[in-house]
């Protein structure tokens, strides 16, 4: 899930993760397989292989099974034919998200997804309808606890092109265009600042208050379009209270 805080999703995710983790494999899999069809097994060059393979690292996905997704990616072993599509719409309280989804099913993936915007009351929209309130950005996440002083990380962050550094209370959060993600990646390695979670994501405009029953309904509508088989990541412009998603 992909909302305002950055520790929060850390912290969301790893938990999902560990309950989770045949499912969360077989998500990143099927998105390193992706990858790799689309810009070859070769992570330098190819942006989307290199983030899945580091979201893979995240995770502690076995090797044995990134192997077999970027052989599938290369067509050296048989595989499903997977497509991309992200659709977008209104949950609760008008919040606005995006469900960006893998599938061999474009039907089932459409009607599974209409389903769960049905039930808690949300409504799914045509393409565009709330992408323009969103913008693709690099995200970096660097720990306090790494003793990393401020001025050291904007230097670095700053001079690889990055364009804003927020001092969250658990963290560094550091924010860039996609075209200078891994300009901003290779300076911090270089640098020795050691990084929490590395993605390319989409950042809402605006964020979206919620009464408590209202947040409470939104993440509930999260949780389980985050649970479908075939959506990879949810992005949405819900201000939800940190203590809800940990």
């Amino acid at each position: 899930m992909s909302g305002h805080s950055k520790w929060a999703n850390i912290k969301h995710k790893k938990g999902k993760a560990d309950a989770l983790r045949g499912k969360i494999t077989t998500k990143i899999s099927r998105e390193i397989t992706i990858a790799v069809r689309m810009g070859g097994s070769d992570p330098t060059g190819n942006m989307k292989l290199k983030l899945a393979l580091s979201k893979a690292k995240a995770n502690n996905i076995p090797k044995d099974n990134i192997q077999r997704a970027i052989q599938k990616g290369a067509g050296a072993l048989e595989g499903q034919s997977f497509e991309e599509i992200t659709y977008e719409g209104y949950g609760p309280a008008g919040v606005a998200m995006m469900v960006s989804c893998l599938t061999d099913n474009r039907n089932r993936t459409a009607a599974d997804v209409r389903h769960v915007f049905s039930k808690y009351g949300g409504n799914l929209g045509a393409t565009g309808c709330v992408g323009y309130m969103f913008q693709q950005k690099g995200v970096f996440a660097v720990s306090k606890e790494t003793g990393v002083e401020e001025d050291d990380l904007m230097m670095v962050a700053l001079e690889a092109g990055a364009e804003d550094i927020k001092n969250e209370e658990e963290g560094f959060e550091i924010v860039t265009t996609p075209d200078t993600f891994d300009d901003v990646e290779k300076a911090l390695a270089d640098a020795g600042i050691e990084v929490e979670m590395a993605e390319i994501t989409m950042i809402p405009d605006t964020m979206a208050e919620l009464s408590a029953e209202d947040a409470e309904r939104v993440q509930k509508m999260l949780d389980v379009l985050e649970d479908l088989d075939d959506v990879q990541d949810v992005y949405h412009n819900a201000d939800l209270p940190e203590d809800d998603e940990e």
